[in-house]
C-alpha cells in the first residue's frame, strides 16, 4: 500500500492553547504561532508541529492509572536530564514522582496536566 498522506501536526486539547504553546516552544526550542485564543502551533527547529486546541472542559488524565490510559504522552530526548528537569520545572512543569520504572526516563506533567517524559541514555 502506498502513502496516503504525511503527518502535519499532533494536536493537543487544553484549556489555554497560548500558555501551552509558550511552554512547549521553550522546551523544544521552537516558535509559537498563536492564531487566537482557540488555536496555537509550535514548530520545532526540525519542522515538527505540535498544535494546541481549546477544549474548555479538558481534564488531565490520571497518572499513574492502573487502567493504563494517559490519552497520549510525548517523549522528549535530552542530553543532560538533571539540567532539563530543572528547566522544565522552572517553566511550570511538575514531576510525577510515583511513576513506575524511570531507568532511562523521568515523567512530568505540563502546565495543562498532560504527561511527558524526558528520555535520556544511562
Amino acid at each position: 500500500m502506498g502513502v496516503i498522506g504525511k503527518l502535519r501536526s499532533v494536536v493537543v486539547d487544553c484549556k489555554n492553547p497560548r500558555l501551552l504553546a509558550a511552554f512547549y516552544a521553550e522546551v523544544l526550542g521552537g516558535e509559537a504561532d498563536v492564531e487566537d485564543e482557540t488555536w496555537a502551533v509550535v514548530t520545532d527547529p526540525q519542522g515538527h508541529r505540535l498544535a494546541f486546541q481549546l477544549a474548555p472542559e479538558h481534564e488531565p488524565p490520571a497518572f499513574p492509572d492502573r487502567r493504563g490510559s494517559q490519552q497520549f504522552h510525548l517523549d522528549i530526548e535530552v542530553d543532560d536530564v538533571d539540567d532539563a528537569e530543572a528547566t522544565v520545572l522552572a517553566l511550570g512543569a511538575t514531576r510525577v514522582t510515583d511513576a513506575p520504572g524511570e531507568d532511562d526516563f523521568r515523567v512530568f506533567r505540563d502546565p495543562a496536566g498532560h504527561t511527558f517524559c524526558l528520555v535520556f541514555n544511562t
